[in-house]
């Protein structure tokens, strides 16, 4: 199988490939929709986080038909493979097909999460032979950094009342909830001193990592959790350890694949080696089955300058090492449904501090708050001050969902009878912050199967984007008139 670009919503993922969109750089892909939008004269408002709305007309025989909201976000997760020197600022996705026809990128996240939907949206849009309600395609910015475009959009400028949901594979199945969460921000003061001791560069990688919403139940190896996990060990051993620095990961929303600390010691550097992997060996047994690439990188380096003081050592280490991270909670009501837990995605050395992020989610308000107030109660013992940005809510099963209904019949008419899978998430959806909408909002989530997102090994199954385009257009033409 190629990649066939006669087909529009494939020329259009293409296009999307070539404009550099990761968070918080969306404003090209957003000029590219709004000249796309001239270009088939449509209605269109872009508001100044670069977020999009195309208004549609109805087709022939849909006029009397209440709006229908599309939507998908423009933003994608920047990951690349260790060693890879790529600037997603400035450089275009570079895909191939593999011989199971999964589109995939060279190196890189492929952004399928959510180009695909992006891309279903456009093709949809510049198409007048399809039989459509009014539509309203919305498309948002900073999702994968928080929903922060959809919180932000004036809800005023949406009038449908039903929605499907482009951000999210699977082919087969429907998302019927989500989890709501907030990143809490341990900011950690610390005083360097003079150094004059040898100096050691120690990393954990080959971690395979993932999405901390649909993939924190997998007991996956955290990085930042491991490699201070090793540093521990070292001074409970007797090793000496003066901390200089410690920075793994990017994307709070993405569970940690590598993690670096450097460190001055005076302990030798054979016994250092020898304990290094000892504890390697000993950690890895925990990971043979979920993460077997585990590995440890150590080496010596070029004397620092200066390296934190013993309290500022202990302060950080112990920090990360207490701190609760990945599964936390399932639910009682939902079978296999993960109901708690925080991924500590990124933390940083900056100047005097040290940054621990870590992105809270649950289903539930009250788990988040309690999660809070842990973090908050265990930084207080560092000297560390917390901060929450992002808050954003959940989106609670809807039984009587008349957009679920038409999905489940369609579906069944499109393959020989099978039933449409319900799959209740623990990531955190857009869905959710359009529910809040005066009148509510009725939402169905539909898309092709894409796995790996948020690392490199991210694919987009090409036959499934076939056959889900179609399930899509049928979905559309299949709506109610009215909404209840």
């Amino acid at each position: 199988m190629h990649f066939d670009l006669e087909k529009p919503y494939c020329y259009y993922f293409d296009e999307i490939c070539k404009i550099p969109h990761g968070s918080y750089h969306e404003k090209a892909i957003s000029d590219y929709v709004v000249a796309f939008a001239k270009k088939h004269g449509l209605k269109y408002v872009q508001d100044d986080m670069w977020n999009v709305i195309i208004y549609k007309d109805a087709s022939k025989g849909y006029e009397d038909y209440d709006p229908l909201m599309l939507q998908g976000h423009l933003d994608m997760v920047c990951e690349a493979v260790s060693g890879l020197r790529f600037d997603f600022e400035t450089q275009p996705i570079e895909t191939y097909v593999d011989e199971e026809g999964k589109l995939r990128a060279k190196g890189t996240t492929l952004g399928a999460d959510d180009g695909m939907g992006v891309a279903e949206m456009l093709a949809i849009l510049a198409d007048d032979t399809l039989q459509t309600p009014p539509l309203e395609c919305v498309f948002t910015v900073q999702e994968e950094v928080g929903l922060f475009g959809a919180l932000g959009l004036d809800k005023s400028l949406i009038h449908a009342h039903r929605m499907i949901s482009l951000d999210g594979g699977g082919e087969v199945l429907t998302a019927i909830s989500s989890a709501g969460g907030v990143n809490v921000i341990n900011t950690i003061p610390v005083t360097y001193q003079k150094n004059e001791k040898p100096c050691y560069s120690l990393k954990v990688t080959g971690l395979s990592g993932g999405h901390s919403g649909g993939e924190i139940h997998k007991e996956k190896g955290n990085a930042n959790k491991l490699v201070v996990r090793i540093v521990k060990e070292l001074m409970q051993l007797g090793k000496d350890v003066s901390l200089i620095s410690i920075a793994g990961g990017s994307k709070d929303n993405a569970i940690t694949r590598e993690s670096v600390v450097k460190f001055a010691s005076e302990t030798d550097n054979d016994v250092l080696q020898e304990a290094v992997m000892t504890l390697k060996d000993k950690i890895y047994v925990e990971f043979v089955d979920s993460d077997p690439g585990f590995t440890v990188v150590f080496e010596k380096m070029d004397i620092q300058e200066e390296c934190m003081d013993a309290k500022s050592t202990k302060n950080v280490i112990d920090y990360l090492y207490l701190v609760p991270n990945g599964f936390q909670h399932r639910s009682t009501v939902i079978p296999g449904l993960t109901l708690t837990s925080l991924n500590l995605g990124i933390v940083k050395t900056e100047g005097d501090k040290v940054i621990c992020n870590s992105s809270v989610r649950s289903a539930l308000e009250e788990a988040i708050d309690d999660l809070i107030d842990h973090l908050t109660c265990l930084a207080s013992y560092t000297g560390g001050s917390v901060s929450t940005y992002a808050r954003y809510p959940g989106w609670n099963y809807d039984p009587h969902s008349k957009m679920r209904e038409t999905f489940k019949k369609v579906f069944a008419d499109l393959y020989d009878g099978k039933v449409l899978e319900e799959h209740a998430g623990h990531g955190g959806l857009e869905c959710a912050v359009f529910t809040q909408i005066p009148g509510g909002m009725d939402i169905i989530t539909c898309g092709p199967i894409s796995e790996g997102c948020h690392t490199p090994d991210e694919y987009l199954d090409l036959a499934s984007f076939d056959r889900t385009y179609k399930l899509l257009t049928t979905i559309i033409a299949s709506v109610d008139k009215k909404v209840d």
